[in-house]
This record gives C-alpha cells, structure tokens and sequence, in this order.
C-alpha cells in the first residue's frame, strides 16, 4: 500500500495517492473513471430511518476527482516542511509513524489523486493544497466522467487550501458551505471522496474530537472524525445531515496506510473565509511578528503576577523582525493584539497570520507587573521559519539558587565557559547540581544549564541569582520565572516554591 502514498506526513495526510501510472494503484484508472461524489446543493435532511441517501442523492453530483501530474522529485515530498511537523507531534504523543513511500526516480513523472468540491455553477472548486502542490498539469473529472482541464486560482500553503476552476459545457451542480462552530462531539457526519481512486466512496461516522492542534501551521484547528477516510479523499467534503460542508478532509493517522478511524478535517467556517480571498487575490499574504513563544503556565503567572494564566509567553526575538523593532522582549507576555485578547499562543499566531503585511497594530504585553502597549508594523511571512509560531516548548528549565527549589550554583569561570562550549556573550550562572527531591528537579532543571535571567533581571553570577530569587520570595510569589540556556537554545521555566 506505501507505493500509493503521496504525501504520508506521518498523520499520513489524505491526500492524493502517487503512482508512476495507472497499473501501480491497486484499481487502474482511466481517464474517465468516474469522480468522488460529494455534496451538491444540500438538501436532504437525516430520514427517520437513518438513512444518508436524501443526502448522498443531493450532494454526490457536486464533487469532483483531481488528478495532477508531476516531477516524481516533487511528488514524492515526504520530506516537506509540514511533513516534518507531523511527523514530530506524532513522535511526541510516542505513537509509532507509518511507513514511508519510497522515492521516485527524477525522470520519471508522477500522478496523484484527490478530491474536491464545486462551489460555484461557474466551476469554482475546492481542494487541499497538497493535493495540487507542485503540479504541472491538473485534471478535473466530474461526477459524470466528464474530464476537464483546471486552472489553478488561489492556494495557500498554511491553511492548506487551493480554489480551482474548470471551464464547463453547463452549470454544475453546487454544495452550499454549512456552519462547522455548530458541531458537537458525537454529531453525525458523511465523508464523500474518491479513496485510492477505485471511485466515489461514502462513508459515515460521528465528530470525535473538536480543535485538535496538529502542529502544521497557524491554523491547526481541525475536526477530528471516525469516518473511514483514505489516501486520495484529501480536499473531499465533509458534510453534515443537512448536506452542507461543515469541513474539508485532509489528514488522517494511519500505521499501516489504510483508515483506523482517525481523521481530520478543516472546519468549514474557517476554510469559507480563506476560500473567498483565494478566490480574488489568489494568495495570501500573512503577517509576521518574528517571536518564538510558549504557553503561560500557573506557575508562570505566579512568577510575574499575571492573575490568569493566559497569555503567549515571548522566548526569544529575532533579530531586525517587526517584534524587536517595536520593543517586543523576551519575558513579556503578550496578551492582546489589538482589540482581541490573547488567552493561548495559538490565538496569537493565528492572529498575527490574520493580518497583512504592513498593517500596524497594538501589541499588549506584560511586563515588570503591568500591562504595556507597543506599536508593531508587521512583516510579512514567506519564510515559514519566521512567523509568531506557537510552539509548545516541552524542554526544561533552569531555576535559582534557593534550598526551596533545589538546586546549587556556581559562577561561569573561563573553564566552565569552555568545558561547557559557551561564547562571551553568554552571562549567568551554572547548574551545578540538582536535588532530586525539589521542584527544580520536577521542573526539569539539570547540571549544566545557565540561568540567564530571574523574573526577567539579567543575572551575571550565582549571587545575582540567589538574590533575584530571594526577593521573589519576599515579595509573596509562589513561583520564580528563570531563563536558562542549554545546548544554544534558551526556554522560559516556572519554578514553584516549595509550600512552606
């Protein structure tokens, strides 16, 4: 089965299958092979008996098979920014990944296979963008086996989204856009698509899980579903009883290539408004701050007074980016951009990805135990590595030099400075050993690791630490904010104060 895989993305994204040609799928495909049936203009409602067929009748002729062509090279992109990211939450939650397509020879072409559905009697369609990524040449095939060029209008890589349009010999059968903030858990859902192109394939199944964060991008929002969906369903709709797209599927979790009854798909009301500026623009331009951010902890709040603990928390600032030329610092928190609060770091990138390049806006932050407002002119994101990305920072912090907390200091000599590989720039004070009983321990502190600041205060030697821990002691804190640094990277840590 890994010989059809397109783009696995370890959450082996349900995209297009690739094949070298059609005797490599295991149903051969012709080109008028019929195409994956999905949602027309919505009608029928559940019928009493519990049957989708109202539903099926309705929606069916309305969605489309997509067939691209292109650079085996390019095919085959296990290897893809978002890949990546798949694979390492899946790595994370420690579920063992699928295995991975092989790769195909650069002379060679490749084909792959996804879904999609029309929107508009004009032929506007929508798919995923892995499905049409890096194509040469895109076919459209109707549900029925009408073949059809299709130009590309719009995609966009965060949001995983492509508009397409196809130039038909009459108007096409449409699917209306449902309300996907109305779902609940255990809400009945039909997915319709073309899975690994033996033809239009219905399945049903319930919502399981609502917001589900896969770590691909600023929009991770996704509708997790038990509905059977397989390779070359990606970019089909997801509909509710009514008929209407309430979500596009687009990824699924599978160990062995083939459905367990883990899927994902992008809510509708979130797809509906990106669909519309691919429609007229067809890109879009996100805005970038230029921080790396981690979540705001209890015991973060505790360190610097926050009374909530909410917020993005600023790890770093990248050098000459919109964050550091509006004064953005690390250890601010950042709990507002512009009239919309930020609770979570997800609200912030999604936020930041929101705007366009060039708009100014209001950043509030806390900051010394009160809130701050800067100016920011945002720039813009065509590097994905430079974004407000919200990642959840799991390594290990550092803490202070207090019987409390549970750990020894000593100063930075030029021995340990190059025993320990450290540059000049570096200040603070060293780890040096760790009580395995205290909150350090549990906070994940080790031998070795620099603390560069306490509750946002540069410290330059193992007295300044215990100083600046001391003082939070006295000033009632339950918890003592450290910056530490280990292997090049620097991370936030909460220490909590033993109870007394």
């Amino acid at each position: 089965m890994s010989n059809i895989l397109r783009k696995h993305r370890a959450a082996a994204l349900v995209g297009a299958a690739i094949v070298l040609g059609a005797a490599s799928l295991p149903f051969a495909i012709s080109s008028s092979s019929k195409a994956l049936a999905a949602p027309a203009e919505a009608g029928g409602i559940l019928a009493s008996s519990g049957s989708f067929a109202s539903v099926v009748d309705a929606d069916k002729p309305a969605v489309v098979t997509i067939t691209t062509t292109m650079k085996a090279a390019n095919a085959s992109a296990d290897n893809s920014p978002m890949d990546e990211q798949f694979r390492q939450f899946f790595e994370q939650q420690g579920i063992p990944l699928p295995h991975q397509a092989p790769q195909q020879r650069e002379s060679q072409h490749a084909m792959a296979l996804g879904s999609g559905f029309v929107i508009s009697p004009d032929g506007v369609i929508v798919t995923n963008n892995h499905v049409i990524d890096n194509a040469i040449d895109i076919k459209v095939t109707l549900d029925d086996g009408t073949e059809l060029p299709a130009k590309l209008l719009g995609a966009d890589a965060k949001s995983d989204l492509a508009v397409l349009k196809v130039q038909a010999p009459h108007r096409l059968a449409t699917i209306a856009w449902g309300d996907s903030d109305k779902l609940k858990l255990g809400d009945q859902i039909l997915a319709i698509g073309n899975p690994f192109g033996i033809g239009t394939t219905v399945t049903a199944g319930i919502v399981s899980a609502r917001g589900r964060d896969l770590h691909s991008g600023p929009y991770d929002d996704f509708i997790q579903i038990d509905a059977p969906i397989n390779h070359g369903n990606s970019g089909g709709p997801l509909v509710d009883r009514d008929g209407n797209v309430v979500g596009i599927n687009t990824a699924i979790y599978s160990p062995n290539g083939g459905s367990v009854g883990v899927g994902f798909a992008i809510p509708s009301d979130e797809a509906k408004a990106i669909v519309a500026k691919l429609q007229k623009d067809g890109s879009i331009d996100h805005g970038y701050l230029g921080v790396q951010i981690q979540p705001v902890t209890k015991d973060v709040a505790d360190a610097v007074g926050l009374s909530k603990a909410e917020g993005a928390l600023v790890a770093a600032v990248s050098d000459d980016a919109p964050a550091s030329h509006a004064g953005v610092k690390a250890g601010d928190i950042v709990t507002a951009v512009g009239s919309e609060n930020v609770k979570t770091p997800k609200d912030l990138s999604r936020l930041v990805a929101d705007l366009s390049p060039g708009a100014k806006e209001t950043l509030t932050v806390w900051r010394d135990g009160k809130a701050v407002d800067l100016n920011v002119t945002l720039g813009g994101n065509e590097d994905t590595q430079k974004r407000a990305a919200a990642e959840s920072s799991d390594d290990q912090g550092q803490t202070a030099s207090q019987p409390s907390i549970g750990i020894g200091l000593a100063d930075l000599t030029p021995d340990m400075r190059e025993q320990l590989d450290l540059p000049r720039s570096v200040n603070g004070a060293v780890v040096a050993n760790v009580n395995p009983d205290k909150s350090a321990a549990a906070a994940g502190i080790q031998p070795g690791d620099i603390i560069v600041s306490v509750n946002d205060k540069p410290v330059h030697n193992a007295r300044d630490v215990k100083t600046a821990v001391a003082d939070a002691g006295k000033a009632g804190r339950k918890s003592v904010l450290l910056l530490i640094e280990r292997g090049g990277n620097k991370t936030f840590v909460a220490v909590p104060f033993a109870a007394a």
